[in-house]
């Protein structure tokens, strides 16, 4: 990445400009912190970010935000269960020329843009679910035998209800293992559902401004892969990855009682780069155990499928990595063993 700068003075750029990003949401969005660092962790590294949160929690706004201040293309996706791919994707039609000769003509869907909200991305059927796999993937659209590119960067931000079940299709595990993330929005503190109501109910409209566009996007993007993982710190995110396997040689005990597959190599190649994202945001070019630590729940949590001893346990995914990243030590020859009986916390 040549810009004439040094690795100090692009990591420091970038920090101030990631700043003005967040400031931006910040004067539409209160609180929820921890969620918009990890949206704006998707965007650098070129990913995609599944939220997922009840109702009236302002995940819909959040992504509105986020593309007002940035300078890209935004389409927003209503999915339901009547939705079909080419509604997504876009068909061939038939088009009459002047001369009375008929040819076909392709016609856009909604999916070539930069920004794509696919809201409530559950309750659409599977079929429709599918359309988005390549564009997620390749970042491109095959209609016809023909392939379309779509413009970069490209993020998809999708939503969903965990708690209504009528009329819903899980996504399968193919699909979630293309989000980069998987954020879990919860309910307002008491200070910033004060805050919440004070900005809504007085009439007074607040709206981000653009302070990013496309190209800049890219190039931060170029600068975190060049942030330096060293070999012990890798081995440290490999093996705990490895640990969500169950059977294998770094499996803990709770990973063999309670997980039936774990995550793909994605989790791990997720855990690099988010873990380049806060290294550089704490003002360091190389990755630390401590930033691998921060960003295992939100690479992993859609990564691993539990049994049904977990099941019927209501264990979380989430109760389970965090026994994994107890029972993972750093020193490479040590893994910390944790007894049979010991609780999920």
């Amino acid at each position: 990445m040549s810009t004439g700068q040094s690795l100090p003075e692009q990591a420091e750029e970038f920090r101030r400009r990631y700043a003005a990003v967040h400031e931006q949401i910040g004067r539409v969005i209160v609180g929820h912190d921890e969620i918009v660092q990890g949206v704006l962790t998707c965007l650098f590294v070129g990913g995609h970010c599944l939220l997922e949160g009840v109702p009236g929690l302002g995940k819909t706004l959040l992504v509105r935000t986020l593309a007002r201040a940035l300078h890209l293309q935004f389409n927003r996706i209503q999915f339901t269960p009547d939705l079909m791919p080419a509604d997504i994707l876009g068909t061939n039609i038939v088009m009459e020329t002047p001369d009375g000769h008929r040819t076909f003509e392709f016609q856009p869907g909604p999916v070539f843009t930069q920004l794509l909200l696919a809201d409530e991305i559950n309750r659409a059927t599977p079929k429709t679910q599918s359309a988005l796999l390549e564009t997620m993937q390749e970042g491109t659209v095959t209609i016809g035998g023909k392939r379309y590119e779509l413009e970069q960067p490209f993020f998809v931000m999708a939503t969903q209800n965990p708690i209504e079940q009528e009329g819903t299709y899980p996504l399968p595990e193919a699909q979630l293992d293309r989000f980069f993330f998987k954020l879990l929005l919860g309910y307002s503190s008491r200070d910033d559902l004060a805050e919440i109501i004070e900005r809504t109910t007085r009439g007074t409209q607040v709206a981000a401004e653009q302070v990013m566009d496309g190209p800049e996007i890219r190039r931060w993007q170029r600068l975190i892969r060049e942030v330096i993982l060293a070999p012990h710190v890798q081995d440290y995110l490999v093996r705990l990855t490895l640990a969500t396997h169950p059977g294998s040689q770094f499996a803990p005990l709770v990973t063999n009682q309670y997980v039936r597959w774990g995550s793909s190599p994605r989790g791990a190649q997720t855990m690099a780069l988010a873990a380049k994202v806060r290294a550089l945001l704490e003002g360091r070019y190389n990755v630390g155990f401590e930033d691998v630590r921060r960003v295992c729940l939100p690479a992993l949590r859609h990564r691993i499928i539990l049994n049904f001893e977990a099941e019927a346990a209501e264990i979380k995914p989430d109760q389970v990595l965090r026994e994994i990243l107890a029972a993972v030590s750093e020193k490479a020859s040590d893994l910390r063993t944790l007894p049979a009986t010991t609780p999920v916390a």
